[in-house]
């Protein structure tokens, strides 16, 4: 080809290339056309010092060494997207076929073939590759349709590259007939290896849900702790009070208003509980419309593969199954002091509590003590706290004390190193009025105090004991308790018996039923040691006691047993954030066990304070927001541990979760430029 250098008219070869639907080409014979201001000639980079045609700014055809070939029209993404629309339930999508002009011929994008087919058996549960005139097709898809599960067909006869397809499959699967299946995105092969997947996508499931109320009387729906007495209602009344927070922030503003502004508990409660309601009838339709059989009944091994049911009414069915899952979770643990069940409340009676607590004892130091502990002083309440030892055992302890200070300086007040022994009742109401007897661990001085309630927030013991796990051979770890006192705990144990000695005429806790806690040691794929038996969520022994991975445990585990996959639990660098009026987020390793991980000559930690743009106008609480990251030295400064303490601490260790996940190390960080004015940019200036 030539072309002209004085502007006049030229003429170059030009291969046309006709893109069928699937991206690959008609290829006719050479013509000469003449240049124009629609098209240019450009060297094809790579194309052996060919030339090839760009046409209208589209890239229709080159040349390689050997003969000519063509390229696709879209990109793989883009032809992807625009042939392929959402599965039906029992329909077939079939390519119009797009005659070659005559005298030419199609040449297969092979490529763009094994992208569709990949991309198919990605997007469908079931994927069907057919024939619409095989019968052992049509048994296919008519057993799906029976079982109401959803699968997606592409009919090959009737689709122009229907041939290609099927080669691409061969290649694929080494399966050159129809129908080819695949379910999960895993081959299944013909129509009789079909039936046999089909038989395990149809498993009958049940749900026993019950909840034994509180000594007081609680209960709830279907959708656990979380949904119920746990981070839904928690986080609604943490967002109630930093409302009046906000409030007060408003007039430094400019907003002015002249109404006493005030708290209304019971609108408060009314409305969290209406909407905690409207998600427990979610969950039932979610369960009526999955076929899932629910009983609201408690369920009880009676023999192997055999459970007794009762419900509310005292009514007993009985029921087999092939596979178990235990998914009982926690209960709040009781003091085991005289009045505590008589008189105390926990968090399952809080959210849902008719009236408004008035003064309130907290005892506990867990992060539920916390966090009630700070929407409570938050919404106006007199909020005392009784800490046994330490605050937040387990997370960061710097991070904790600071918390600690922080509710300090905001109206709640702490008792530290006090036991409570007793709890008598002075005056019924709503609230009553309650008067605790403490006795402090180090020295003779005993605590009394007047409060309208007491929330009782030590820990949270599994939901194991009384569901017959010993009549089939499960195991539980009734031992741990003995092992962490003597190992972590021991300061404890020389406490009590201390107070026992001196307080003998009351009847004390007893570490041995403190830490007696119930969990279930599991393998790595959440199975017991009955191999039909399997748990998830907080009933595990040494696992994180947060929703998020007890549904990822949840989802992974039944799509290993009946979906063909392999991906199991990732309980390490999971992100969680305790909600008390200074957000705590963290992710990773707290400082001490980093410490005690890799040592500490091994460890580089980078801190700083910082105050959001928010507080300033206000003038509130400078230099107490702060954000910490610990990183491995020898490691390439990987980030092992993070730590932020602020508004929206939620929200921004999220974010950084997912980078830890990936390796996140300090020159990334450095590298990493921040939105501005946010609190999360602390993460690029530490």
């Amino acid at each position: 080809m030539r072309l002209c250098h004085d502007g006049s008219r030229c003429w170059m070869s030009l291969l046309f290339v006709y893109p069928p639907p699937l991206g690959g080409g008609w290829v006719g014979p050479a013509r000469r056309l003449p240049c124009s201001g629609r098209g240019r000639a450009v060297r094809g980079g790579g194309r052996s010092g060919r030339w090839a045609r760009v046409w209208g700014g589209r890239w229709l055809g080159g040349a390689r060494a050997g003969g000519f070939t063509s390229a696709p029209q879209h990109s793989p993404a883009r032809l992807s997207s625009a042939q392929h629309s959402p599965a039906r339930h029992g329909s077939a999508q079939n390519n119009p076929a797009m005659p070659p002009p005559p005298g030419q011929t199609q040449l297969p994008d092979w490529d763009g073939l094994k992208l569709r087919v990949r991309t198919l058996i990605a997007s469908h549960r079931v994927m069907i590759f057919s024939k619409s005139y095989c019968p052992y097709c049509n048994q296919v898809k008519e057993l799906f349709s029976s079982m109401g599960v959803e699968y997606y067909a592409l009919e090959l006869d009737v689709t122009a590259d229907g041939p290609s397809i099927q080669q691409v499959l061969a290649e694929l699967t080494n399966q050159r007939t129809v129908p080819n299946v695949f379910v999960n995105g895993k081959h299944v092969g013909g129509c009789d290896a079909t039936y046999k997947e089909a038989a395990t996508l149809g498993k009958k499931v049940m749900v026993l849900d019950y909840v034994v109320p509180t000594p007081l009387g609680t209960s709830w729906g279907l959708g656990g702790t979380c949904v119920n007495v746990g981070c839904i209602p928690k986080k609604l009344m943490h967002q109630a009070a930093l409302l009046g927070q906000a409030l007060k922030d408003s007039r430094k503003y400019g907003w002015q208003y002249e109404e006493q502004v005030k708290h209304n508990w019971e609108i408060m409660v009314e409305a969290i509980q209406n909407y905690i309601g409207s998600l427990n009838w979610g969950y039932r339709l979610s369960l009526r419309e999955k076929s899932v059989t629910y009983l609201n009944s408690y369920g009880e091994f009676v023999e192997p593969h055999k459970i007794k049911a009762t419900n509310r009414k005292g009514q007993v069915t009985y029921h087999t199954a092939e596979t178990f899952v235990l998914a009982t979770g926690e209960r709040p643990r009781y003091l085991g002091i005289p009045g505590d069940k008589e008189y105390c409340i926990t968090s399952d009676d809080l959210f849902s509590l008719p009236y408004c607590p008035g003064k309130t004892l907290i005892v506990g130091a867990s992060y539920v003590a916390l966090e009630c502990a700070g929407f409570l002083a938050g919404l106006g309440l007199d909020v005392t706290v009784m800490v046994r030892s330490i605050l937040l055992r387990g997370f960061d302890q710097e991070m904790a004390e600071k918390i600690g200070a922080h509710m300090e300086t905001h109206g709640v007040t702490f008792i530290r190193k006090c036991i409570p022994t007793q709890v008598e009742k002075l005056e019924d109401g709503t609230p009553g009025r309650l008067k605790v007897t403490a006795q402090f661990t180090e020295g003779p001085e005993t605590f009394v105090g007047e409060y309208n309630t007491v929330l009782i927030a030590i820990g949270r013991d599994a939901c194991t004991r009384n569901i017959g796990l010993e009549t089939i051979g499960v195991k539980i770890n009734e031992n741990v308790s003995a092992k962490l006192v003597r190992r972590k705990r021991q300061d404890y144990v020389d406490q009590a018996i201390e107070l026992e000695s001196a307080c003998s005429n009351q009847q004390l806790i007893k570490p041995t039923h403190l830490y007696m806690n119930g969990k279930i040691p599991v393998n790595e794929e959440e199975q017991t040691n009955v191999p039909y038996v399997y748990a998830i969520g907080d009933i595990l022994e040494g696992k994180l006691e947060l929703t998020p991975v007890a549904i990822q445990a949840g989802k992974l585990l039944a799509r290993r047993l009946y979906g063909g996959s392999s991906t199991k639990c990732d309980y390490i660098n999971v992100p969680t954030t305790v909600f008390t009026p200074l957000e705590y987020g963290s992710c990773g390793l707290a400082e001490e066990k980093a410490i005690e991980k890799y040592g500490k000559q091994n460890l580089e930690v980078y801190h700083s304070l910082f105050w959001p743009l928010e507080w300033t106008v206000p003038g509130r609480d400078n230099n107490t927001c702060y954000a910490k990251i610990i990183c491995a030295k020898h490691d390439n400064n990987r980030v092992v541990g993070f730590h932020v303490l602020g508004p929206n601490a939620g929200e921004v260790t999220q974010g950084f979760a997912a980078a830890i996940k990936c390796g996140l190390t300090k020159e990334l960080l450095d590298e990493t430029i921040g939105i501005h004015p946010t609190c999360a940019e602390f993460g690029t200036l530490l």
